[in-house]
């Protein structure tokens, strides 16, 4: 395991803050200072200003994300980020990003292998998200968002897009653009006045209320490493 990603496990700071205790001299692998490019074995010794660490159990949780918390770890103008909902033995991080003012289903985990790939396009992760707009989307709109939308940066890849009240529209991509799904709805004539992540990557948040979470089944974590493994 590369020392960043060991370092991250152990719960110490992300890897790419790992990195900038590793370039700073500040960790040591069996009495070595480390550097960016070593790989720990088992049975070696890390330590970070003399002190030891090992990494900490994996853990896979899923968080109802409600309005008005900002999806990092660390927030430096004072909002309530996701990281403080969720009170765990092990420090996790969230699996990509959601607006402050979107609501729903967000991964957290300290599996930064499976994080990165269940971030990456190639692996294609499903999203599904219901979005209140303005005005009442016609058919030849959700057509429009199916087939993929020509946005400033690049065309959007084919959606599912449907109809499910009258000024409500059920979209799933594959895709994690910034502001993706609000930009597509803008862009077809109705812009988003509230968004919410239903589903992402088969998981949803029925049964949990906004703020709550729990553990993922073995089952769960099975179904996502085999997503990220195709």
């Amino acid at each position: 395991m590369r020392l960043n990603a060991y370092l991250a496990r152990a719960g110490v700071a992300s890897r790419r803050k790992a990195d900038d205790l590793i370039k700073a001299g500040r960790v040591a692998v069996n009495g070595e200072r480390g550097e960016l490019n070593t790989f720990v074995e088992r049975g070696d010794r890390v330590e970070v200003d003399g002190v030891a660490v090992a990494p900490q159990a994996l853990a896979y949780l899923l968080l109802h994300k409600p309005a008005g918390v900002v999806t990092t770890a660390h927030d430096p103008q004072g909002r309530p980020t996701v990281v403080e909902l969720v009170e765990h033995a092990s420090r996790v991080v969230p699996v990509g990003r959601l607006d402050a003012d979107t609501t729903g289903a967000l991964l957290l985990t300290n599996d930064g292998e499976l994080a990165h790939r269940l971030a990456h396009p190639r692996y294609g992760v499903e999203k599904t998200y219901l979005a209140d707009v303005e005005g009442v989307p016609p058919d030849d709109a959700l057509r429009a968002l199916a087939n993929g939308i020509e946005l400033e940066d690049g065309r959007t890849s084919p959606a599912r897009a449907r109809r499910v009240g009258r000024s409500r529209v059920e979209l799933t991509v594959r895709e994690g653009r910034k502001h993706q799904v609000k930009r597509m709805l803008e862009a077809v004539g109705h812009p988003v006045r509230q968004l919410h992540r239903s589903v992402y990557a088969g998981l949803d948040v029925s049964g949990l209320d906004p703020g709550n979470w729990r553990e993922l089944t073995a089952e769960e974590v099975a179904r996502l490493a085999s997503l990220a493994s195709r």
